[in-house]
């Protein structure tokens, strides 16, 4: 497994599924055109294409290419990295036909082929490794989900930590998981309580 310091951008849950097993990275789905209605994706991505940059890796048929050229014209600052999966026709073994094109996407496609896709866009395995414990648990236990004052308080964090404002919880325990620990995450959020008079 290679650890990938940018975000990587896929259509769909078994893409993810798929590139899990090879990269270790954050993730993100668009749920096919769903991106194009769903405005926090969209600032998650903005976010990590500022922070750490994003790979686009759409499927190679006409859909995937719509998606990438949506995302790369929403994301007017950071960097871009476009991977592509070569046109392999076939389909995928949980599918009963192939897709429209008769294209693999990239939950088809071979290991190897995707390593070498990753490799051919400039893409190396990064040398740092972040691992984090915080959890759901941690949020509710620092007060930051689970009380009258979680969402002020969760608001005031991701102000402080220049985060986008539309992120739920989920969301947001994905990105600070890429930023800090939970050790980190409590000095941070007792500042802002002390800060807002214990919010």
């Amino acid at each position: 497994m290679i650890r990938i310091s940018e975000a990587i951008i896929v259509e769909g849950k078994y893409d993810k599924i798929k590139l899990s097993s090879i990269v270790d990275a954050v993730i993100i789905i668009t749920n096919g055109f769903g991106i194009f209605k769903d405005s926090e994706k969209l600032e998650l991505i903005r976010y990590y294409a500022k922070k750490t940059g994003i790979i686009i890796l759409t499927d190679s048929d006409e859909a995937g290419r719509k998606i990438r050229g949506y995302i790369k014209s929403a994301v007017s600052d950071g960097k871009i990295t476009n991977v592509y999966i070569p046109d392999i026709f076939g389909k995928e073994k949980r599918k009963i036909k192939p897709s429209a094109e008769g294209k693999l996407g990239v939950e088809g496609i071979d290991t190897s082929i995707l390593l070498e896709a990753f490799k051919k866009s400039g893409i190396t395995a990064s040398e740092e490794k972040k691992t984090s414990d915080i959890t759901k648990l941690t949020l509710y236990e620092l007060g930051l989900s689970g009380t009258s004052n979680s969402r002020e308080l969760r608001s005031r964090l991701q102000e402080k930590l220049g985060l986008p404002h539309q992120l739920s919880a989920g969301a947001l325990i994905e990105v600070l998981c890429t930023m800090m620990d939970s050790s980190e995450l409590k000095r941070i959020t007792n500042q802002i309580k002390e800060e807002n008079n214990g919010i």
